[in-house]
């Protein structure tokens, strides 16, 4: 078996067990992770019986079904849970109805969550990029 790392920590990983457990075990173990969620696509592995109607035919970024490794804390507790303040809320809200992405009632049309998904996306690799530099 090849020596795995996660992807954003660095940190090795393993597979023997202690998934999620409050231990260096438990918080290095290897989850993978779909780059743009399965039920985006109508799908999900948790629930195979489940469909629902997609929010994106085709992926925006070319991605569907590619995946990364990550240990569980940085998978778990960093990507699944991002944190936004009310300020950023607010700066996200005021961006999604200069697009027209805002929607006062819901309908059966679901182009515009995926603009937001889309603008959330960019938002995030801009700032990235704007920090790398």
């Amino acid at each position: 078996m090849k020596n795995e790392h996660c992807e954003i920590c660095g940190c090795k990983l393993h597979r023997a067990g202690d998934y999620a457990k409050p231990t260096v075990e438990g918080r290095s173990h290897a989850t993978r992770h779909h780059h743009v969620a399965e039920r985006f696509f109508g799908r999900s592995a948790n629930r195979p019986s489940t469909v629902r109607d997609p929010i994106f035919t085709e992926c925006p970024w070319d991605e569907e079904g590619n995946t990364s490794v990550f240990c569980y804390e940085c998978h778990e507790e960093l990507i699944h849970n991002p944190v936004f303040l009310p300020s950023d809320i607010r700066l996200l809200a005021k961006l999604v109805k200069a697009r027209g992405l805002d929607e006062q009632e819901k309908t059966d049309d679901r182009s515009k969550v995926a603009g937001r998904i889309k603008l959330l996306h960019d938002v995030i690799e801009a700032g990235l990029k704007e920090m790398a530099e």
